[in-house]
């Protein structure tokens, strides 16, 4: 009897625990080399005074390189303006745990795309690629982040990263403060 109680608790155990598989939008293995792009995540939304600001993460691996791409969509009836990233463009995430992880933009300059849509509004979609510095790259496994800094070319804008995230553009709940801790093995 006690042997099944202790199968039943291990089995229960394990599948609490359990990992979630990773879900990509891209998975290439080829002759040329390996890619692979996790789902897009929502990790932050904002709307104020008619205008919407929306980023999204997904991690990739190029040969082995994990890195982080950032989309940032801008929407709004009024003047937006430009969130341009450059060589000098970084995002600083602040772990729960106090330390900072700071993650750096390849050298290469966006601005991104300017569409009009049907309803009046114009839509500013920019992507961002970013680099893990591998002295901190540990650290996002194990903390959650609280606060996400990001640099422009000309700026700067600072956001709270919420544990719950209840998205009105879709529905859906998010977890952007866990994003790093349950996503990141998916490209090791």
């Amino acid at each position: 009897m006690k042997p099944l109680i202790t199968l039943t608790l291990f089995l229960l155990t394990f599948t609490a625990f359990a990992q979630k598989p990773c879900e990509y939008s891209t998975n290439v293995n080829d002759s040329i080399g390996t890619y692979k792009v996790t789902n897009e995540y929502m990790v932050s939304e904002k709307y104020f005074g008619g205008t919407f600001n929306y980023i999204f993460f997904s991690l990739a691996q190029t040969d082995g390189l994990p890195t982080l791409n950032l989309q940032l969509i801008q929407k709004s009836k009024d003047f937006m303006k430009a969130s341009c990233f450059d060589k000098n463009s970084k995002i600083f995430l602040q772990l729960e745990n106090g330390k900072i992880v700071t993650l750096m933009h390849i050298n290469q300059e966006s601005c991104g795309t300017l569409i009009r849509d049907d309803k009046g509004f114009d839509n500013r979609v920019n992507t961002g690629i970013f680099m893990f510095m591998k002295d901190n790259y540990e650290e996002l496994k194990k903390s959650p982040i609280s606060i996400m800094r990001i640099k422009y070319l000309t700026s700067t804008e600072d956001f709270i990263v919420k544990s719950d995230l209840t998205s009105e553009l879709n529905g859906k709940v998010y977890h952007p403060n866990t994003y790093f801790i349950e996503n990141i093995r998916c490209v090791e």
